[in-house]
């Protein structure tokens, strides 16, 4: 079998709660986990899993990105993702500052379809492309709306950082990511469009749910809503809505309300009958499919692993889907198949996250944590986990 360095979550929860001056059994007993299970987590024979990262990041106050280790710099700067940062980064800074004399923006069509672009190239998984273009684009909307406001170009300048967002979110720049979504706030409300705003909320719900506060991002999730009802009815409003539902489905599903999740997920196929797959609304990917997807996701996160997999044996991903989601479920339901003892399937759906989005997959620590699972599992590593294996730095 392989042997796997010592540095992973499991060492990093044992190093985090030692400078803590806690035990094992002291740490066990603040979280909703066994003595046991933290034990084989912190000497590497389980994977930790998100939820009880999350949760340990909490009892411990610090940020979960201290236990996944993120972002993954060696990984980065092998694929020269590391040196693309600091241009988003400093783009970032420049919002306030009015138009920039040196920039000579491209008339409004065409900065629009440059902020669609970055959009298709983060769902594609693109993340060198995305991230090689964002600055540009942002320096260029942002000096036209400087000079010439009106609501299309706030509309596309917060679209560039919600892709700011996104992007640091992939290539795990938490920090990063929560000043894009402070700058998409500050754009969005200058485009008053309260369906931006509503969206907004739903990512700082999953960012607040990644570290464990999962009564925030219900208020969130809420607040979104309320925002929403400053929006006549449409199609638009309705996706919106839906992928709200979707969101508290996940973040009640982690604090085990099982009620609250058949509730939101209820609600999320109503409207996912009613507008259908809207894939490009505000790039949500919303529709029947992804109330599947969610609904798998939910099982998972309630650690119900068999009927999660039993619903995710009946999803078909569209042809056209999103890239970006559909690597996501893959590494999903690999996750139930090695905690259901299903190595050799979750081998196979690990590989066809890789295969699809290999950039994504490869910083996505809940592939890299069940790479590792699966290592512990095999008595004799396959090539192709060993590749694997290898290929996320482990």
């Amino acid at each position: 079998m392989s042997t796997l360095c010592d540095e992973h979550a499991g060492s990093r929860i044992a190093h985090h709660r030692k400078r803590a001056g806690l035990t094992q059994r002291g740490l066990a007993q603040r979280i909703p986990y066994s003595y046991s299970l933290l034990t084989q987590v912190e000497s590497g024979h389980k994977p930790a899993s998100p939820d009880l990262v999350a949760t340990v990041a909490r009892a411990l106050s610090v940020d979960v990105t201290a236990l996944t280790g993120q972002p993954y710099v060696t990984e980065l700067q092998q694929d020269r993702l590391a040196e693309l940062v600091r241009p988003i980064r400093e783009a970032l800074d420049l919002y306030d500052v009015g138009a920039d004399l040196a920039t000579d923006p491209r008339p409004t069509e065409q900065l629009i379809s440059a902020a669609e672009q970055l959009c298709r190239q983060v769902r594609a998984t693109l993340l060198n492309d995305a991230a090689h273009d964002l600055p540009g684009v942002i320096a260029e909307i942002t000096a036209a709306a400087h000079r010439t406001p009106s609501t299309e170009l706030w509309a596309a300048l917060s679209s560039t950082y919600r892709t700011a967002h996104d992007v640091s979110m992939k290539l795990g720049y938490f920090d990063l990511a929560t000043v894009a979504l402070d700058r998409m706030d500050w754009a969005a409300s200058r485009a008053s469009d309260p369906h931006l705003a509503a969206v907004r909320q739903y990512m700082r719900a999953l960012a607040n749910f990644r570290e464990g506060a999962y009564a925030i991002g219900l208020r969130l999730i809420e607040s979104g809503h309320a925002l929403l009802t400053q929006a006549p009815p449409s199609r638009v409003r309705d996706v919106v809505n839906g992928q709200l539902h979707l969101g508290a489905a996940i973040i009640s599903a982690r604090s085990r309300d099982k009620q609250a999740v058949d509730a939101h997920l209820a609600e999320a196929q109503a409207y996912a009958v009613r507008v259908g797959e809207a894939t490009r609304v505000h790039w949500l990917s919303f529709g029947p499919t992804n109330v599947a997807v969610h609904a798998v996701s939910a099982h998972i996160e309630m650690r119900q692993y068999g009927e999660a997999l039993r619903r995710a044996a009946t999803v078909v991903l569209p042809g056209d889907w999103a890239v970006s989601r559909a690597a996501h479920f893959h590494v999903d339901q690999a996750r139930a198949q090695m905690e259901a003892g299903r190595a050799e399937a979750a081998l196979a759906s690990v590989t066809a996250a890789r295969r699809l989005a290999p950039q994504q997959t490869r910083y996505h620590p809940g592939a890299r944590e069940t790479i590792r699972g699966l290592v512990h599992l095999s008595r004799r590593t396959p090539d192709t986990l060993d590749h694997l294996a290898a290929w996320v730095g482990l």
